[in-house]
C-alpha cells in the first residue's frame, strides 16, 4: 500500500526556518520531519512512498538522491572517481518524488499524483505531523466500514491553563492545560479507496483537499473518523518546532515508534 505525503506548501507560519528549505525537511533531532513520518508509516510495514512536491522541492529530491551516500561508509579513489560502499544504515524506501507546482493547492496535488498510486487503497497525510497511531488498526477500520475514506481524528491540547471562578473573583478550581474533549480535528493520516478521486474532477489546482473533497465526502457519507486519542502534533509554528525538538532531546517523543 502507496503513502501519500503532502510536502509542497510555503511553510509560511514558519519562516524562520523555511526560507531555505520547504517545511518538511525542517529537522527534529537532525533529521527532516519527513523522515520522522516517514519511520512511522515504515514501522508499520508501509515503505513505498509517493511525495507531493512544491516550494523548493529540489531540496528533498537532492535528500533522497544522496541519501544512500550519507547513511554509508564510504571510500572514494579522487582519482578514478571509484566509490566502494561499506557499512549502510539506510532504510528500505521506495521514494517517488512528484513535482506538483508551486502555487497548487493540497486537492491539486493529490490530483496529480493519481497515476502513481494505481486503482488500489492508499494512504495520505501532511508532511509535518508525526503521532503515535497504531496504523495497523487504522487500516483495520477502514477496512471494517468500507467507506471511501477514513480520517484520523484527534482532540488538540489547550494552549492555556482553565479556571472556574466564583462570582467575587475567587478561583473554585485550576486545571492545567488539557486536551480538548469536545472538539476532534483533522489529524491527517488518511487512509483512502481510489474512488475518492472521483471527488476530484474538472481543474481542482486551486482547491484545498479539506474543504469541498473532504466536505462533500461528508455529506455523502463517505467519510468516517478513527478516534486516535494518543500523541499527536503538528510543527505549525516555530513553537511547535521547539517543543518536538525538546520531546526528542529528552528520549519523550512519542512518536518514535520504531
Amino acid at each position: 500500500m502507496k503513502v501519500v505525503i503532502f510536502a509542497g506548501g510555503l511553510g509560511t507560519r514558519i519562516s524562520e526556518e523555511t526560507d531555505a528549505r520547504p517545511k518538511p525537511m525542517v529537522e527534529i533531532g537532525g533529521k527532516p520531519i519527513l523522515w520522522h513520518i516517514m519511520k512511522i508509516y515504515n514501522h508499520f510495514g508501509f515503505n513505498e512512498f509517493v511525495i507531493c512536491l512544491g516550494y523548493k522541492g529540489y531540496v528533498i529530491k537532492e535528500y533522497f538522491m544522496h541519501y544512500f551516500l550519507h547513511n554509508s561508509d564510504i571510500t572514494i579513489e579522487l582519482g578514478s572517481n571509484n566509490i566502494e560502499i561499506h557499512d549502510t544504515n539506510t532504510e528500505a524506501f521506495k521514494v517517488t518524488l512528484v513535482e506538483t507546482g508551486l502555487n497548487t493547492k493540497t486537492a491539486g496535488r493529490l490530483k496529480q499524483v493519481q497515476k502513481y498510486i494505481g486503482d488500489e487503497d492508499f494512504m495520505l497525510t501532511y508532511g509535518d505531523g508525526v503521532c503515535d497511531v497504531n496504523l495497523k488498526e487504522l487500516l483495520a477500520f477502514h477496512k471494517s466500514h468500507n467507506k471511501i475514506a477514513t480520517v484520523t481524528s484527534v482532540q488538540m491540547d489547550a494552549r492555556f491553563g482553565g479556571m472556574d471562578v466564583g462570582p467575587d473573583g475567587e478561583v473554585l478550581s485550576f486545571r492545567e492545560k488539557a486536551k480538548d474533549e469536545s472538539k476532534w480535528i483533522n489529524g491527517g493520516f488518511f487512509v483512502l479507496k481510489p474512488e475518492v478521486f472521483n471527488y476530484l474532477k474538472g481543474d481542482v489546482a486551486d482547491m484545498m483537499w479539506e474543504d469541498e473533497p473532504l466536505e462533500t465526502l461528508a455529506n455523502d457519507n463517505q467519510l468516517v473518523a478513527y478516534r486516535h486519542r494518543g500523541f499527536w502534533k503538528c510543527m505549525d509554528a516555530l513553537r511547535d518546532k521547539i517543543e518536538l525538538e525538546d520531546l526528542w532531546k529528552n528520549n519523550q517523543a512519542q512518536w518514535k515508534v520504531w
